[in-house]
């Protein structure tokens, strides 16, 4: 399996804003190991042209995202520096082929964690604090006709994250597994959920990326963070959406949608 040409299509896809057809129809004997391979080599191709990892994201952690998308096992992908956005800045939807935007809780590490067999205290010896987060998630095949190979292989979809200023450590939340979240788009309401959703513990999460991330050398590094996975459903947006998620203790984040410019 040519897993580099694969990873340069990805990443012609990425450049242009053309998407294209999924990877599991062009090469059906696609496994989830070739996948992570196509993965890691656009993320080394980014890195060595001067790009840093930021973060890692979780991504079908929430029986919502893993029916939307018909896949019931979570996957990984990487944040790297050029794919995190300040919370005032707004986004252009023409950064993007067909993006759609999650919000979830984000650990902050300040001790690196390195698995095989990472457990959930050592997630939380090691967690800094956590913040609310957005993430961006577009992909680049073709009208999200994702496989699970499908989306490994695209850096689990990922394509943006902007972190929550408040900042909120661990001890100081009574129950991580109860936190609620309210989503509202354009000022009215459109969500809501609790962390529950997130493998009935957004520590689970971090335990199960540390673990899994292992396999391939790759560690949670002092300083980075991780996206634990998104409490609801990913929502599309258009030019001019402004959504705001309040996580309550944690505090709130929003993103704004950059209006379009007509061009003369």
């Amino acid at each position: 399996m040519n897993t580099q040409l694969m990873a340069e299509e990805l990443l012609e896809a990425e450049r242009t804003k053309q998407s294209i057809a999924p990877l599991t129809e062009t090469y059906e004997n696609i496994t989830v190991a070739d996948a992570y391979a196509v993965q890691l080599a656009q993320i080394r191709q980014k890195i060595d042209t001067g790009a840093t990892v930021k973060g890692l994201k979780i991504g079908l952690t929430s029986k919502a995202m893993q029916e939307m998308l018909n896949v019931y096992t979570p996957d990984y992908g990487f944040i790297l520096d050029t794919m995190v956005y300040d919370e005032l800045e707004g986004l252009s939807t023409e950064s993007f082929i067909q993006p759609k935007v999650e919000f979830e809780i984000a650990f902050v590490f300040n001790k690196k964690l390195k698995g095989p067999k990472v457990t959930m205290q050592d997630v939380i010896d090691a967690t800094d604090y956590v913040v609310p987060a957005v993430e961006v998630i577009d992909s680049r095949i073709a009208n999200w006709k994702i496989k699970f190979e499908d989306t490994v292989a695209d850096n689990g979809s990922s394509a943006g994250a902007i972190l929550g200023e408040k900042r909120t450590q661990l001890k100081d939340i009574e129950d991580i597994t109860n936190i609620p979240m309210i989503v509202k788009k354009n000022g009215e309401f459109l969500d809501q959920a609790t962390s529950a959703a997130v493998l009935g513990n957004p520590l689970n999460a971090v335990v199960w990326l540390a673990n899994e991330v292992s396999a391939y050398g790759i560690s949670l590094e002092p300083g980075m963070f991780v996206l634990s996975g998104a409490l609801s459903k990913a929502v599309t947006f258009e030019a001019g959406d402004e959504f705001e998620a309040d996580f309550g203790i944690l505090g709130k984040v929003s993103v704004n949608i950059l209006k379009e410019v007509v061009k003369k």
